[in-house]
Formats: structure tokens, C-alpha cells, sequence
């Protein structure tokens, strides 16, 4: 099997690497135009062929294709492989802003089925094994725990600029609307967003932020986004008559789903649909572009 890493813009492709070589029989072919990237990237994954542009790439014929650019560039990027009739996985977020996100829903729409895009967190164990029956649930609170410190030391800028990749309210905010409409469905909008600096002066966004969605049927639902923390972790909290329900996620790359969402798309190359509904990732775009918009 031969597998297309497009792209090393963030940290997850990395990740992703490491989970696909775990079989040697998975080839990888990786093309990244930014040269300390890609240096890093040989220097783990020795073995990799490297190309000089996604043309090259994809004439390398792979089974399938993770790609990872900065924000504003996936809809051309996904446009060129999907011509292909290859599955992909985006790595999060596919869109941080309303035209971003009209650009790539119109590239989606010709093959949903073959696109996933999704926070690695959905397919963590702890959460895929998380249950409350629906007429329990009176709200719902997701809180993001993820520093970005190093953004504000000039890191990554793309990540940092909300017009291109939606700084911390995107960036970090996705992991959490992502579970609450894994958990509750796409039936939800936005009411109400907030974002400010507390902590890291010199980011291009913010640090802290707060979205308030609400459900098609009334329950209502909160996603704290805390760019300030001492460690990485991410918690649901249902709220029933009988008191709260909880999950937390922390811990490596099997606890936090990137060994199971890897494994989720490799089912897409040999043959099955994206495991997530285009409905479901566009209702976790539109909740997040529409905060980018209003904060």
C-alpha cells in the first residue's frame, strides 16, 4: 500500500506517519515545500520518497492521500486529488473561514464519500465508547485544554492568522465542537462566540476563548477553549436530572483516536465510505467559521 503524505504543515502528519509505518508494507511518499519540515520528517521516516510538488505526488499513484497544508490552500489541494478518485484524510481544520468553507464544500459535494476531515479525538476509544441516551441530556459543555504558547513566538504563523487558518478559536475549538456533534448530530447553530488574549501577548488571535451552540431541539451546549494550560486534554460533560456524565481524554496518540482514525481511513482506501457524514463535518465548519466571523 502506498500512501501520499501531502503536505507537513502541522504536527499531526508526523503522528500519522508513525501510525502507518507500524505495517511495513505501507510505502509513504511525502512531498512538503518548507525545508526544515521536510527535513525533520526524513530524518524519522528514512525510507519515505520525497517529491518536489503535489503533481509529482500524486503521478506517484498512492492508494490514498493525508493531506495537511496551511488552511486556505485544501480546496485547490482537495480539488487535485479527488480528480484522481482518491480517498483522503484532511487534517483539521479543512476551513476557518465563511469563503474558505464555501470553496470547499463545492469541491467536497463531487465525492463526499471519499473525503474525511475530522478531529483524531471523535475516534478516541474513551469517547467512541461514550453513551447518554438523548432524552437524558439537558445540555452539554466541551472543554479544550491545548497551550499555544509557541504560536506567539512566530511558530506556525499560518495557524495563528485567522483569516487563513483561524487562529486558537478554530484551530483549538474544533476538537470540541467536533465531540458535542459527534455526540448530539449536526442539527445545531451557533448563538453566541467570545475570544480574548489573557496569557501569550503577541498572538494574532487569542488565547482563551467561549462558543455557545444550541440544538434543533433545544439543548444547549457550551465549548471552552483554553489556549492557556499546563497539559493537553480535552473533557465532555453531559448535565441529566441525575447529575453529570463525563469523559476525558488525554494521554498518547492511541488514547487521543490518531491510531484509530488513521485506521478509519485506510478502511476508506480499501473501499469504504467516509466514516463521518459530510452533514456532520460541514455542521462542525459552520459553527466554527461562524464564530471566526463574530469574535
Amino acid at each position: 500500500m502506498r500512501i501520499a503524505l501531502a503536505g507537513l504543515a502541522t504536527s499531526h502528519p508526523y503522528t500519522d506517519a508513525r501510525t502507518l509505518r507500524a505495517d511495513p508494507a505501507t510505502e509513504l511518499v511525502v512531498w512538503e515545500p518548507d525545508p526544515e519540515r521536510l527535513d525533520r520528517f526524513r530524518a524519522e521516516q528514512p525510507d519515505a520518497v520525497v517529491v518536489p510538488d503535489l503533481g509529482a505526488l500524486l503521478a506517484t499513484a498512492p492508494d490514498g492521500v493525508v493531506l495537511t497544508v496551511p488552511t486556505s490552500g485544501v480546496p485547490e489541494a482537495l480539488a487535485r486529488i479527488l480528480d484522481r478518485k482518491l480517498p483522503c484524510f484532511v487534517n483539521k481544520p479543512a476551513a476557518a473561514t465563511r469563503d474558505q468553507l464555501g470553496r470547499l464544500e463545492s469541491v467536497v459535494t463531487r465525492a463526499p464519500e471519499l473525503v474525511l476531515t475530522s478531529s483524531v479525538l471523535r475516534f478516541a476509544p474513551a469517547f467512541a465508547a461514550f453513551e447518554v441516551p438523548r432524552e437524558e441530556v439537558l445540555a452539554v459543555r466541551a472543554t479544550v485544554r491545548h497551550d499555544v504558547g509557541l504560536w506567539a513566538t512566530g511558530y506556525n504563523p499560518w495557524q495563528d492568522e485567522p483569516t487563513v487558518g483561524g487562529g486558537t478559536l478554530v484551530m483549538m475549538g474544533l476538537h470540541g465542537v467536533e465531540l458535542l456533534v459527534a455526540l448530539l448530530g449536526p442539527a445545531v447553530r451557533l448563538v453566541g462566540a467570545a475570544a480574548t488574549v489573557r496569557r501569550h501577548r503577541g498572538l494574532r488571535s487569542e488565547d482563551t476563548g467561549l462558543l455557545a451552540v444550541q440544538w434543533d431541539d433545544g439543548v444547549p451546549g457550551t465549548v471552552e477553549v483554553l489556549g492557556v494550560s499546563q497539559g493537553e486534554a480535552y473533557e465532555v460533560t453531559v448535565h441529566t436530572a441525575a447529575g453529570e456524565r463525563r469523559v476525558v481524554l488525554r494521554g498518547g496518540a492511541d488514547e487521543l483516536g490518531y491510531r484509530a482514525t488513521v485506521d478509519a481511513f485506510l478502511d476508506m482506501v480499501r473501499g469504504a465510505p467516509s466514516p463521518v457524514s459530510w452533514a456532520q463535518t460541514r455542521a462542525v465548519l459552520e459553527i466554527l467559521t461562524s464564530a471566526r466571523a463574530l469574535a
